[in-house]
């Protein structure tokens, strides 16, 4: 409970000081690219683009000179829109000088206003740059009438802020648009627009966005009213917050599917000349009918891009479109109070808390880890989902901070435990062992189950012969240093080293720990193990005159395994035939002369792709039943040595009892151990013809 009541504290303190915003507004992208959608208000919005293409058009086939162009186009555009019928058309264009044209542009400009559909005049409304820091006289006041507006309350609050100085279109646009509105967005803190200013306050007026005002020049008698929190429009309330910006609800970047559907001015303008000359127009009308338009600019040298959570490059009148869209579905997000947002930081944090101090092991840690951080990131969809803004930073925080907390707590309390364990018992156990013991201590007992694995046994050649020759140092370092390297070979496939015994290896795999490929992995050790021991014969033969060779010997079978011993003392080990088979195979390397040999199981076990051959059949000392054995050469994919075609012909008529023809054909082989064992083999059975042959070969030895 402390650790997470002391994460929630810290989280809290970085969230409401500022630090963990950069954060959120990560999270926040990530959730509105995810969720963004159409609304359905959508298709009620139209936009007008000044793109690239129209700009080019104007300049290079008309003979408007360069930008601006001349304000009687205009006319054509707001024709166009009369013609459609459109509910409101807004203008995120600001006409604040005459016109270089002349005074009659501007006054054709005003005509086509009054003329069209209600139309929005675009004004300024600035910090530091404004000309007016009061409503000009000469202008008439075209704002909207607020019924019911709290202004001691509102300015109470610290956050808003009346926008000191303002810049205002000339008197031809001023006096014939229905509305003027403000079109200098606002972005958060690091330049990227997430909220939308609907009103923002004048010498004593409210004046509202572009977006809004479209929405107001469509509806003249709307009921208006701003209180703390909410706008009222018409009876319905819409959340802002304390600078009275709303949360916008983006439905997509440009062109996505589904997202606000544009035209480029170029086409429009086109369209209404066609249709003055009575001829068939690029686009209908009726494309644009009880739609409310907004115009603006896309063109990049015309510097109205913004970026915005779900483009960087964002033509500014689609942020107004957006705010349009949020206000006609009634869609804008709320921001969650401070109060629940504290209160959801501290549970959370307390829940992670008291659950890392009880995870008891690694996974279990980690699944926390995923819990809890998964459900902070579905809170923070969910509360999207729902209306909300909920804050994730804050919540990811606290909850990491419980949960490293309690591994380090639990680190501290259960170390010692677990350093005792493994400083007892590293020498008696493998690794693995020790490690399910922590876990589950009840498993020191005796005891085992029967399991299928695969046996590893090797042996240094003539270990004891070159061993009297070595003192007991340069010995002692010689079995280390091999043991060492075969041991890392063995764990590297994720073997478990039973034991050594003197130069022998036992080890085994499929136990503690379940494989579903341990014969593969059993017959990569061995050749891992004899490529790696080629490599150090060099060094060994220089350093001691003895040329050390292993024999390895592999089988897969049913064994019990488990800790086994006396009660003062055992050990985690095998027991049973398929164990003892893998001792023998290992020793069956002597008669034919080779260092690898696996049982049939295991070869069929690991897949059969590796690189080998079939040995024989043999009856190993100790046991009755013939088993087929193969010699391991190679990793799959590598080459097939060219002589071990030739030796399986021979023995197949070996098998088939035909030893004069066999002992041929193993003769043509004097470079290979195996064919030379077979032909001395043939040599007897020739000397002395079995009464019954099975072709399998008895040795007499282990």
């Amino acid at each position: 409970m402390l650790l997470g009541l002391g994460g929630a504290l810290v989280a809290l303190a970085l969230w409401f000081g500022g630090q963990l915003h950069w954060l959120e507004n990560s999270a926040w992208l990530a959730r509105v690219r995810t969720l963004a959608k159409p609304s359905p208000a959508t298709s009620q919005i139209k936009v007008i683009l000044l793109d690239q293409p129209s700009l080019d058009w104007g300049k290079n086939e008309n003979s408007w000179g360069t930008w601006p162009w001349p304000r009687e186009v205009w006319g054509a555009l707001l024709d166009f829109c009369k013609r459609s019928g459109v509910k409101a058309i807004g203008f995120d264009v600001l006409f604040t000088e005459p016109s270089s044209y002349g005074v009659n542009d501007d006054q054709a400009l005003g005509d086509a206003i009054r003329r069209g559909a209600p139309f929005v005049g675009a004004a300024f409304l600035g910090e530091q740059q404004g000309e007016f820091t009061n409503w000009p006289a000469a202008l008439p006041l075209k704002l909207p009438a607020f019924q019911a507006w709290d202004k001691a309350a509102i300015r109470f609050s610290r956050a808003w802020k009346s926008a000191p100085r303002a810049t205002f279109p000339i008197s031809a646009i001023a006096t014939n648009a229905a509305l003027l509105a403000d079109v200098n967005g606002v972005p958060d803190f690091d330049g990227v627009y997430r909220h939308a200013t609907l009103v923002r306050e004048f010498d004593g007026h409210l004046m509202p966005s572009l977006g809004f005002a479209t929405y107001l020049a469509g509806h003249p008698q709307a009921r208006l009213a701003l209180e703390p929190g909410w706008l009222t429009v018409d009876g319905k309330r819409f959340p802002i917050d304390k600078r009275g910006r709303a949360i916008l609800r983006f439905i997509g970047a440009p062109g996505a599917p589904g997202a606000h559907q544009t035209f480029n001015v170029r086409e429009i303008i086109r369209s209404e000349l066609l249709l003055r000359e009575g001829k068939a127009p690029s686009i209908a009308p009726s494309a644009l009918k009880d739609c409310y338009v907004l115009f603006g600019y896309s063109a990049p040298g015309l510097l109205d891009l913004r970026p915005t959570p779900v483009s960087k490059v964002y033509p500014g009148v689609l942020v107004h479109a957006t705010a349009l869209d949020n206000l006609l579905s009634r869609m804008f997000l709320r921001e969650l109070p401070d109060l629940w947002n504290g209160l959801a930081t501290l549970l959370l944090a307390l829940a992670a808390g008291v659950a890392g101090r009880f995870s008891r092991n690694s996974w279990q840690t980690v699944l926390g880890f995923v819990v809890f951080l998964a459900l902070v990131i579905g809170l923070g969809f969910a509360g999207y989902l729902a209306g909300w803004w909920w804050p994730v930073a804050p919540d990811l925080v606290a909850v990491a901070f419980a949960l490293v907390g309690a591994v380090v707590v639990n680190y501290a309390t259960e170390g010692r435990q677990k350093a005792f364990i493994k400083s007892a018992f590293k020498y008696y156990l493998g690794p693995e062992v020790i490690e399910q013991i922590i876990a589950d201590p009840a498993k020191l007992q005796l005891g085992g189950e029967k399991r299928e694995l695969t046996i590893f046994f090797s042996d240094i050649e003539k270990f004891s012969g070159f061993s009297e020759r070595l003192d007991p140092p340069t010995l002692t370092g010689l079995l280390n240093e091999y043991l060492s390297e075969m041991g890392a070979c063995i764990q590297g496939e994720g073997g478990y080293l039973d034991k050594y015994i003197g130069d022998a290896i036992v080890a085994f795999w499929n136990a503690p720990l379940g494989q579903d490929d341990h014969a593969a992995r059993a017959c990569r050790a061995a050749l891992r193990c004899q490529r790696r021991l080629a490599e150090l014969r060099p060094d060994f033969e220089q350093r001691t005159s003895a040329v050390v060779k292993a024999r390895i010997g592999l089988n897969t079978g049913a064994v019990i395994v488990g800790n086994m011993g006396s009660r003062e003392r055992f050990n985690y080990t095998i027991l049973g035939d398929a164990a003892n088979l893998a001792s023998r195979l290992e020793g069956a390397n002597k008669a034919f002369g080779t260092y690898l040999m696996v049982s049939e199981t295991t070869w069929q076990q690991s897949g059969g792709n590796f690189v080998g051959r079939e040995l024989g059949r043999l009856r190993v000392v100790g046991r009755k039943a013939p088993v087929r054995v193969y010699e391991l050469a190679g990793l799959p994919g590598e080459g097939r040595p060219a002589h071990f075609a030739a030796f399986e012909a021979a023995l197949a008529q070996f098998y088939a009892g035909e030893f004069a023809a066999a002992l041929a054909a193993f003769e043509q082989l004097p470079d290979d151990p195996a064919s030379r064992a077979y032909a001395a083999q043939c040599r007897a059975l020739l000397a002395h013809p079995p009464a019954a042959w099975d072709g399998v070969w008895s040795l007499t030895e282990k």
